[in-house]
């Protein structure tokens, strides 16, 4: 079933008299239960496009469809309330609030939603607890690994029950077994949950676990891999 769909996207940035074309007439789509890669070198565009998906940063020219929602159509609070309810986020800078515990940040969006507070608990510690952090429930931010915070912020994305999760960078600044241990929570969760991941990245690791894969490079979508798993 597809999810989003992406028509003639263009985004135009102004540097004083300059325009610069970070992504250029991309058409594109993705089904339920991806697990994509967008790659391309530095300034590709590619972080650029998957803020557009997320509804982060707005296109200039062409559409994006969500579930038959036209994204693009939404004033600012309901694209708010619709992002809160549809897209998880997973950050290279992990973007954890500092003063909360592991269970506190993610029930966060929970929080947002208006959710019971029995409810938020339940759902922070099953998600902690399915990656890897239940004996870390009660610990801040400042006592966890850079893996282990990663993977809060994995919980987190989770919270909210999403349709599909948005990947930037996540495993930059991670070691390789960190790395591979994220990978695995993620794939579970695509595997058993049919979660929707897609992923912006420059790293191999991630590359090869991918079941699409997608370059960009200079705004344009140049290949698209489909690989076996």
């Amino acid at each position: 079933m597809e999810i989003i769909k992406v028509k003639n996207l263009n985004k135009i940035y102004k540097e004083g008299e300059i325009e610069v074309h970070a992504v250029r007439g991309i058409d594109l789509s993705f089904e339920q239960g991806e697990f994509a890669a967008i790659v391309g070198p530095s300034g590709s565009g590619k972080t650029t496009f998957l803020n557009m998906l997320g509804g982060l940063d707005s296109p200039t020219s062409g559409e994006i469809i969500i579930n038959e929602t036209n994204i693009g159509d939404l004033k600012p609070s309901s694209l708010t309330d619709f992002r809160m309810n549809n897209i998880g986020f997973v950050f290279q800078a992990y973007n954890l609030i500092p003063v909360l515990t592991a269970r506190e940040n993610v029930e966060f969006v929970m929080h947002l939603q208006g959710k019971s507070k029995k409810e938020r608990e339940t759902r922070a510690i099953e998600l902690l607890e399915a990656v890897g952090l239940g004996d870390r429930i009660n610990s801040r931010p400042g006592k966890l690994s850079g893996g282990q915070q990663q993977r809060v912020a994995i919980a987190r994305a989770l919270a909210s029950k999403p349709k599909f999760i948005l990947a930037d960078e996540p495993t930059a600044n991670l070691d390789s077994e960190s790395t591979n241990n994220l990978l695995d929570i993620m794939e579970k969760l695509n595997k058993e949950e049919n979660i929707t991941f897609i992923f912006s990245t420059h790293d191999n690791r991630v590359v090869k676990r991918a079941r699409r894969v997608i370059t960009v490079d200079d705004g344009k979508i140049v290949k698209i891999i489909e690989n076996e798993k």
